[in-house]
Order: C-alpha cells, then sequence, then structure tokens
C-alpha cells in the first residue's frame, strides 16, 4: 500500500509514454504535443468560476468580461512557466520544491498544497453534485456519494492510457463549451454590446468585488503542479533543439486550450447578462437560481444544457485534482500509494465536509461551501507561484531556457496583483462570514 518510489520520474505510470521523438510532419507533430494543456484547463472552467461569472454577468452586463480576459493573459504566462520548468528540468513543480528547499519548508508547502487539493475537489464534488441534482432532482446527499464513483473512472482512464485520458477530457470540454455555444445562439446577445465589454472601464466597489472575486478564482494552485508533471508525459529530444521546440508546441498547446477555456467563461457571463441582467434580474448569484430562470428565458432545453455542463465541469475537474494530488504526494515526499487508496483518501476529504454540512444545515448552506474552498484555495497560491518563478528564473538549472528580465518583471507582476486580490478577496470574505453568520462560524460557537 505505501513506499518509498523506486522510479523518481513523475506521474511514474505515464512518464513518457508518449513518443514526439518518432519523425512526423505538419500537424501529426504538433498533434504529438498536444494534450496536456487541456487537463490543465478544466481548472479554469469548474464549478467554483460559474457563481463569479454568473453574478457579474446578472449585475454588471458584458462590461466585466475585460476582466476575464486579463485573468486569462496572467493564466497563460504562469502555465506558460510551468511547463517550461517540466520539459526543461524534467521535475514537476514539487520535485523541485523537495530538491532546493530545508526539510521543514517542503514539509509545510506540502501540507498546504494538500490543503489546496481537498479544497479544489470539494468544490468539484459540490459543483457535480448540485449539476445532478438539477438534471434529475436527486437529493445533494446522493449526488455526493455518487462521486466517489469516478475514482474507479480515473484508474480506467490512466490504464487506458494518456492520450486516451486526454481524449476524454477533451470530450467533456467540448460538452461544455457545445452547451453554451446553444445557449448563446438561444439567447441572442447583441455582438456589438460585448464588443464593448472588452474595452476595460472604472468600477464601482461592489463591481471591483466580483472583478476580484474573477481573477483571485483564475490560477488555481494546483494547476501549476499538474502542468509541470503532465508534459513529462512526453518523451522528447533532450537537445536544445528538441526543448526549444517542446516549449514551442506546449506553447501552442498551452494557448489554445486556454482560450477555449476563456470561451467557457465568457459564454456564462455573456447568458447571464443577456438574459439576466438586461430583464432585471441583477441577483442571480447563485448555480440554482440560473438554472430555475433559464427556462423563462431561453425555454426548456436551456436549464438540461445548463445542468449536463455542470456535470461535466464537476467531473473533468475532479479528475485532474485528483492527478495533482497523487503528483503533489509523490513529488513532496518521495512516496508511493496505491493509487486507489491515494483516490479515495483525495475523495473522501471532500465528501465527507460536504455531508456534514448538508446533513446537518441542509442545502442552502452549500452555495457557502463552494465559497469557503475557493478561498482556501486563494490562501495558498502565493506558496506556488513564488517557487515556480524562482526556478524558472535560475540559470544554474535552466541554463539558456531561463527566462529574461522582460518575462521575469511580467512574472512578478502577475504574481503580486493575483496574491494581492486573493488575499483582497479573502478579507472580504471572511468579513462576510462573520456577518452572516455561516455555518462555519456556528461551529466554531
Amino acid at each position: 500500500m505505501l513506499s518509498k518510489k523506486t522510479n523518481d520520474a513523475s506521474l511514474s505510470e505515464v512518464h513518457e509514454s508518449v513518443d514526439t521523438t518518432i519523425k512526423k510532419t505538419g500537424w501529426r507533430r504538433i498533434f504529438s504535443f498536444i494534450g496536456p494543456a487541456y487537463l490543465v484547463s478544466v481548472g479554469y472552467m469548474d464549478p467554483g468560476n460559474w457563481a463569479t461569472d454568473l453574478a457579474g454577468g446578472s449585475k454588471f452586463g458584458y462590461s466585466l468580461i475585460w476582466v476575464l480576459l486579463m485573468s486569462n493573459l496572467m493564466a497563460l504566462l504562469l502555465q506558460g512557466l510551468s511547463a517550461r520548468l517540466g520539459i526543461v528540468r524534467g521535475r514537476d513543480l514539487a520535485q523541485a520544491n523537495r530538491e532546493t528547499y530545508p526539510k521543514l519548508i517542503n514539509f509545510v508547502l506540502y501540507i498546504l498544497a494538500e490543503i489546496a487539493i481537498a479544497a479544489c475537489e470539494l468544490a468539484e464534488v459540490l459543483g457535480m453534485a448540485i449539476g445532478i441534482q438539477l438534471l434529475t432532482g436527486l437529493p445533494l446527499v446522493w449526488g455526493v456519494s455518487i462521486t466517489v464513483l469516478d475514482t474507479f473512472l480515473l484508474l480506467y482512464l490512466q490504464k487506458l492510457g494518456i492520450k486516451k485520458m486526454e481524449a476524454f477530457i477533451i470530450a467533456l470540454v467540448g460538452i461544455i463549451g457545445i452547451s453554451f455555444l446553444v445557449q448563446i445562439f438561444l439567447a441572442k446577445p447583441d455582438i456589438a454590446e460585448i464588443a464593448t465589454g472588452f474595452i476595460p472601464t472604472a468600477m464601482n466597489s461592489e463591481a471591483l468585488y466580483i472583478a476580484i472575486g474573477i481573477i483571485g478564482a483564475t490560477v488555481m494552485p494546483h494547476n501549476l503542479y499538474l502542468h509541470s508533471a503532465l508534459v513529462q508525459t512526453r518523451k522528447i529530444d533532450r537537445t536544445d533543439a528538441g526543448i526549444k521546440q517542446a516549449i514551442k508546441f506546449n506553447r501552442i498547446d498551452t494557448t489554445i486550450a486556454l482560450n477555449l477555456a476563456f470561451f467557457v467563461n465568457a459564454a456564462i457571463l455573456i447568458v447571464a447578462a443577456t438574459v439576466f441582467f438586461k430583464s432585471g434580474n441583477v441577483d442571480v448569484a447563485e448555480i440554482k437560481d440560473a438554472h430555475r430562470l433559464l427556462p423563462q428565458f431561453l425555454g426548456n432545453v436551456a436549464p438540461v444544457l445548463f445542468a449536463v455542463a455542470l456535470i461535466a465541469a464537476g467531473q473533468s475537474s475532479t479528475i485532474t485534482g485528483t492527478l495533482a494530488g497523487q503528483i503533489i504526494m509523490e513529488g513532496y515526499l518521495s512516496l508511493r500509494i496505491n493509487p486507489l487508496l491515494r483516490r479515495l483518501i483525495t475523495r473522501m476529504l471532500a465528501i465527507i465536509p460536504a455531508l456534514i454540512v448538508i446533513i446537518i444545515y441542509g442545502e442552502k448552506d452549500v452555495d457557502a461551501l463552494l465559497i469557503l474552498s475557493q478561498v482556501i484555495l486563494s490562501l495558498q497560491l502565493g506558496f506556488a507561484i513564488i517557487p515556480l518563478i524562482h526556478f524558472v528564473s535560475d540559470k544554474k538549472t535552466m541554463g539558456k531556457f531561463a527566462i529574461n528580465n522582460l518575462q521575469k518583471i511580467a512574472a512578478w507582476l502577475i504574481a503580486s496583483v493575483l496574491v494581492y486580490l486573493n488575499l483582497r478577496m479573502l478579507v472580504n470574505e471572511m468579513s462576510t462570514v462573520f456577518t452572516n453568520g455561516a455555518w462555519w462560524q456556528k461551529l466554531l460557537l
């Protein structure tokens, strides 16, 4: 069940399982690299992101689309740095931390990373359970319990190989994208009005708060660990030319995948703006509210598509979140644990608190639990971003592939903005908690 790793490769079951050194030309060569960023991209369209997009669209129309775009540009740079670390050094972020920092610091970083994984899993489990409830009417308690089954789905996909897993995730991303494309078609938004949303505008305090939520939920700590490991599933030519090519193709992969995630988030915001903001329903901030009101404006097919997309978002995110958990444990501790046991532990850490809250306080406090998971995630972000920038800036270990001064300035600026905004979001959420007396405050009394 538990043993020291004999193979120090990241995600050893699928490490270098896709050979990109085989002579291929044109698109076939690019396609051999395509895949890792799609697994990462689902973290940018997970159920935890939906609430801020819905709130932004219903309260402020199209005016916050530029915030989504700015968030996407930040994510592109940071995920590119993560991929660069994995390609050049052949180490994931957890392994690089273990090999660089003292044991005590690494232990703290490991615990924080595990907390982030549990918080991320909590959001995905709740999101998928809400989607199941919206689609079938099944109580949330049963929906949450059912999510344990996808632990076995991940094991099956991993046995089929990384390309099959990537294809499955891409199919789920496609379902999400098509669902919202149809909803946009039904909503018939004004293209000219949408275009004005890309122009930065001054924001009042409420709009600023939602903008902070959108940006703060953009880059998740586990995605930085995940990307640095997934790029190592490709066997590359370890010459300078081969590494340069791998960085280039992974940049293409990341750009396409994260822009698809941007499309999904923008689509949620546009649908909310067109359907709710324009009709005066400006208080739609919860997923269930949006689902309940959609039939009044878009007909009966829209809420079905909405629920299906939510389930797809939750399912895809749980798979990648659990993979990140494996990367973090193996990377920091150099420890192998039975894959089924590892996945069950990770899932139980998410399911148990969700079940406790639902059973004791009912379904009304589920959205507060979703918010708590995002606040916990926000606290961990700096502990992943700062070491990452440190590693890819180090010329001793990265050689000629260390980032240049312009990239360093951009990376540190983005890191500073994200950490600041996440702290702002934390302060705002905690003040709301102690004002409203949410369920976790009750537990402390």
